[in-house]
């Protein structure tokens, strides 16, 4: 009774709302006396979720970071992280000004700095879904919705903060069990990232796990996937996910205007290589309100503290 509770009250839409208009600059940051101000000498120093390898996501990073660099006139450096929650710490802290976040993971962190922004996402970014894997093994085969059969096996989710490996598949496994899903299932983990996710179910160490569909994508084409023995057995609903925050303070940091010129710097990105680094055809806007959807499912489950 209590899920089905909380169920209702979460009220979750999963359709996407239209984007909303930001204002975007691409004039030189200004004084308040309305002269050009001097080049801002600070670094913007930016990381990223940890959601995949890290030698693969330092090489998509070194791109990223020259690319914004050469257009926004300022240094420009890439931090990385070993968790989910250290990436929102050290945005909180002021030890990064921009980051690559997931959907639960950059909310949490607009929750605990004031002002901080979401400015652009993948194109494929609104419409984004998790995939749920099996081991050959167990038999399961492609199904359009989540199926009893699922009941009683092991299934690992990908970071604990992570919204397609973690939070939105917890979701839909309430939905459809009526359970938390270590009632449902025989044992759960957290691999700590979709890449080790898929490692862990194509070993055999879980006969299920759940990750988000374009890393999926991208370690089939790179021929890291032997799909003799790991298969996608089914996609979920779409929900708003990655997307690039900034903090509220970075006009005073680095001049009038910065926060647009860099997000019409993100929007901008045309190179092939670096778009295709990210999975993404290209960037477009988000704002905050795109992800009240996951607010109101990360507060429904307890990952946020209900108000």
């Amino acid at each position: 009774m209590k899920l089905r509770l909380w169920l209702a009250r979460a009220g979750v839409v999963l359709a996407i709302a239209g984007l909303a208009g930001c204002g975007q600059s691409e004039t030189p940051a200004t004084a308040a006396d309305g002269k050009p101000s001097a080049e801002p000498t600070e670094t913007l120093v930016f990381t990223a979720i940890p959601y995949q390898d890290t030698r693969q996501l330092a090489e998509r990073f070194e791109r990223a970071r020259s690319a914004l660099q050469e257009a926004l006139g300022v240094k420009v450096e890439y931090r990385p992280v070993k968790s989910y929650a250290a990436a929102v710490t050290a945005f909180v802290n002021d030890e990064v000004q921009l980051a690559w976040f997931g959907g639960l993971s950059g909310l949490q962190a607009r929750l605990r700095q004031p002002g901080a922004r979401a400015i652009a996402q993948g194109v494929e970014d609104p419409n984004y879904y998790s995939v749920l894997i099996a081991h050959n093994s167990t038999g399961l085969g492609p199904m359009d919705s989540l199926s009893d059969s699922l009941a009683g096996r092991s299934l690992t989710f990908g970071s604990k903060g992570s919204t397609s490996g973690r939070l939105m598949p917890e979701y839909f496994f309430r939905q459809q069990f009526w359970k938390a899903p270590d009632e449902t299932f025989s044992r759960i983990g957290y691999s700590g990232d979709h890449t080790r996710t898929i490692a862990l179910v194509q070993a055999g160490t879980y006969d299920l796990g759940v990750l988000g569909y374009t890393i999926w994508d991208s370690e089939l084409a790179r021929g890291n996937i032997d799909t003799d023995k790991v298969n996608v057995i089914w996609r979920s609903p779409k929900y708003p996910d990655y997307h690039w925050t900034v903090r509220g303070d970075a006009d005073a940091r680095y001049g009038a205007g910065f926060t647009d010129k860099l997000q019409a710097t993100l929007l901008g990105f045309k190179d092939a290589e670096l778009l295709k680094s990210f999975s993404r055809s290209g960037f477009i806007k988000a704002s905050n309100g795109d992800y009240q959807p996951i607010e109101n499912i990360a507060r429904a489950v307890g990952l946020i503290e209900a108000e």
